[in-house]
């Protein structure tokens, strides 16, 4: 091929791929340390990120990783999202060696409800909300889309109890899908990290605690209301193995859902290739669809499957 033509092409498919970039902005407007709750005298804060002069932009919310015992709101790595538009809060939540599980899910229910409530008052669009995060804040936020409206895990946190907490689209950075199977689909160096962890978490392993372990796992709570879903995975993480985004993209094949896997070949858990701008021109192209056009889903009921 040609090298103009080769060009050429390339131009084409960014074009296609890549959204509208007429979003972008120059400076970002950052209001730190926002307390959306409290929870057993725990001040709950968040970060905001807003592109100036950007009218009603959409938000999007990002949930941080560290093994649900580490971690800050502080390290937020969606910059390029906002500079093209996007409202994103980073939100801190009680961390395991301070509260077992549900409380991480509470508090982020809690957080929604709160930027839904807060929507006029910082200026951003809460119509439709997107939910990221990465390792921990991946199942996290995947057990946030897949749970809309749970009755044990929506919690009673904060002031907004009248707004609903369910968000609308999903992306699911290498995040643990399946806790009864993830030790046996794990390497020594991922048991090393996954026990103590879920130990910590859940209260003891999760096959001795498997009502619990279901519970909190996204793949036992997949219907046909849940919002559209994307997974970016590597193939040689060792620390969350990949078969448990498979495990959860084959959940949502399953109920015909709209879904996509992203796999990156060599990757491993984490890294700039996963943030690179291949990879958030897929992200922002996803969002802006389905944050645009997804209806709204009506509240899920419990269900024991």
């Amino acid at each position: 091929m040609r090298p103009f033509y080769r060009a050429g092409l390339m131009l084409a498919l960014m074009l296609f791929v890549s959204p509208d970039r007429s979003f972008a902005v120059e400076s970002i407007q950052r209001i730190n340390d926002i307390q959306y709750a409290t929870a057993d005298g725990h001040r709950l804060q968040l970060d905001l990120y807003l592109p100036e002069g950007v009218s009603q932009p959409p938000l999007l919310v990002w949930i941080h990783g560290g093994a649900w015992r580490a971690g800050s709101k502080d390290h937020m790595p969606l910059a390029a999202l906002v500079q093209q538009g996007f409202a994103v809060a980073s939100v801190d939540y009680r961390l395991s060696p301070v509260a077992r599980f549900p409380a991480q899910i509470h508090d982020i229910k809690a957080a929604i409800r709160f930027l839904r409530g807060s929507a006029e008052k910082y200026g951003y669009d809460a119509t439709k909300i997107g939910i990221l995060g990465s390792s921990a804040g991946g199942h996290l936020v995947a057990l946030m889309g897949v749970t809309n409206g749970h009755p044990q895990l929506e919690g009673d946190l904060g002031d907004f109890d009248q707004e609903s907490s369910r968000v609308d689209a999903i992306v699911d950075y290498y995040g643990p899908t399946n806790f009864m199977t993830i030790l046996p689909q794990s390497t020594p160096h991922g048991l090393s990290v996954r026990v103590p962890a879920l130990q910590l978490l859940l209260g003891d392993r999760p096959e001795n605690m498997p009502e619990l372990a279901r519970l909190a796992s996204p793949v036992f709570h997949v219907d046909e209301q849940d919002p559209p879903l994307l997974m970016i995975h590597g193939d040689q993480d060792p620390q969350v193995p990949i078969n448990q985004s498979h495990e959860l993209h084959g959940k949502y094949k399953q109920h015909d859902l709209d879904v996509t896997f992203e796999v990156i070949h060599g990757g491993a858990h984490g890294g700039p290739q996963f943030f690179d701008a291949q990879r958030m021109q897929l992200v922002e192209a996803f969002l802006r669809k389905h944050l645009a056009t997804q209806p709204q889903t009506g509240q899920k009921a419990l269900q024991s499957n």
